[in-house]
């Protein structure tokens, strides 16, 4: 009887260990099960911001490629407007070189026409001077045939 207390005993003691680790048990299960749920809210969570990692890199991609496109055209545009630039330096180079030479022109023009007035007045005076001289020379000659005729007479 002894011994069947003591196995009762044990059988009792056994029973409350088996009903602790029972609960115990029943708390892990609690404990891993809202593990779980936390773990399968974390993959959500994480699906989430892998989709929304995913859909950013696009749109930055894109922005990217837009910005590419935009500095490309810009870079095309200053391009374009540097040949534009560089062909009216040309052009204004070449009506300023043609000017320069037209001016060249026009002053030596202004040179041999004031060279030929200046011979021109010079040969007039020349002339006035001679015909100033023949006037004289006749005015004098009329003079003495007056006095001549004045002593004929």
């Amino acid at each position: 009887q002894e011994e069947k207390k003591q196995l009762t005993l044990k059988v009792e003691e056994l029973e409350r260990k088996l009903e602790s680790t029972s609960a115990q048990n029943i708390e892990f299960l609690q404990v891993i099960a809202k593990r779980e749920e936390s773990i399968h809210q974390c993959q959500l969570r994480l699906e989430e911001k892998s989709r929304e990692c995913s859909s950013l890199a696009r749109q930055l991609e894109m922005a990217i490629e837009d910005a590419k496109r935009q500095v490309e055209q810009a870079r095309e545009r200053a391009v374009s407007r540097e040949r534009a630039a560089q062909s009216k330096v040309l052009d204004l180079e070449t009506q300023l070189s043609r000017h320069k030479t037209e001016l060249n022109q026009l002053h030596r023009s202004k040179e041999d026409a004031e060279r030929r007035f200046e011979s021109r007045l010079q040969d007039l005076r020349d002339r006035l001077e001679q015909s100033e001289s023949t006037n004289r020379s006749m005015q004098n000659y009329v003079q003495f045939l007056k006095s001549s005729y004045d002593n004929v007479f």
